[in-house]
This record gives C-alpha cells, sequence and structure tokens, in this order.
C-alpha cells in the first residue's frame, strides 16, 4: 500500500498557480539544459522514502484544503551551495485534482496514509474537474461537493 505526502502549497492561491509555477519551472531548466522534471526541494529527508517512490503522491494544500496531488517519481538527497542537506521530491509534473478537504495549516510535510487520503476528484464527482476551481471551493464549503 502506497504512502503520501502533504504539504502546504506556499505561494500558490488556486491550482491553476501551482501548474503555471511548474511550467515556468520546467521552462527555466529547458532554457539551462537541465533535466526536465519537476523536483520539490525542502529540508528533511523522509525516513519511509522507500514507500513514497512505491506508489505514492505529493498532495498539495491550497488555501486551507487539500485539493490536488502529483506522483512521486524519487526521493533524493543534494547538498546545498551552503552545504546544508536537503530532500528532493521528484514529481511527475502532473497535477491531477482530489476531492477538496479542509486542512489546517502547518509547518514541513507530514505523511499521509492511503486509507485517509482524498480520492482524485475524476472518481469522487465525475464532471466537477471542469467546474472552475473557485465554484468546486464553494460548493465544497456548502458541503454539496
Amino acid at each position: 500500500m502506497p504512502l503520501h505526502l502533504i504539504k502546504l502549497c506556499v505561494g500558490c492561491d488556486s491550482v491553476a498557480d501551482l501548474e503555471d509555477w511548474i511550467k515556468l519551472k520546467l521552462k527555466e531548466k529547458k532554457r539551462r539544459g537541465q533535466k526536465l522534471e519537476h523536483v520539490h526541494t525542502t529540508r528533511m529527508l523522509p525516513k519511509r522514502a522507500e514507500e513514497l517512490v512505491d506508489g505514492g503522491s505529493l498532495y498539495w494544500v491550497i488555501k486551507g484544503q487539500i485539493t490536488c496531488r502529483e506522483k512521486i517519481l524519487d526521493i533524493r538527497t543534494t547538498t546545498g551551495k551552503d552545504g546544508i542537506r536537503r530532500c528532493q521530491v521528484v514529481l511527475d509534473g502532473k497535477v491531477r485534482l482530489v476531492e477538496p478537504r479542509p486542512r489546517a495549516a502547518f509547518q514541513g510535510w507530514r505523511y499521509l496514509e492511503d486509507k485517509e487520503a482524498p480520492r482524485d476528484l475524476s472518481r469522487a464527482a465525475p464532471g466537477a474537474s471542469k467546474m472552475p476551481e473557485a465554484m468546486r471551493r464553494e460548493l465544497r464549503e456548502l458541503g454539496l461537493l
């Protein structure tokens, strides 16, 4: 059974912001001749990395709700120019909407067991992914989604 991570998507106000940010990062990497992969760098290395790369995803919290996920492809360690060791979570870059779920703010990341992970929106509410994000958020707040 896969294990997942959950993390706040700091600086993004919407899923569209996250998707734009990923596109921008990949465009910069292409311009620099770097490998085209979406990498999220964080300070702490997960102790359960093997479980994460065995089918896990990174679930993003945007504006107080778990809203989407990306599949985790790899977990790497790297040392920055400042000499500090960090963790690179390599993601597939494909944002998948999930059943919105409220989530209070926290620092860093947390593990998310598969049985606790929100379902993909395409399975939970077929057609809802075609709605504007603000409408999905409002329907969720009203308990209708």
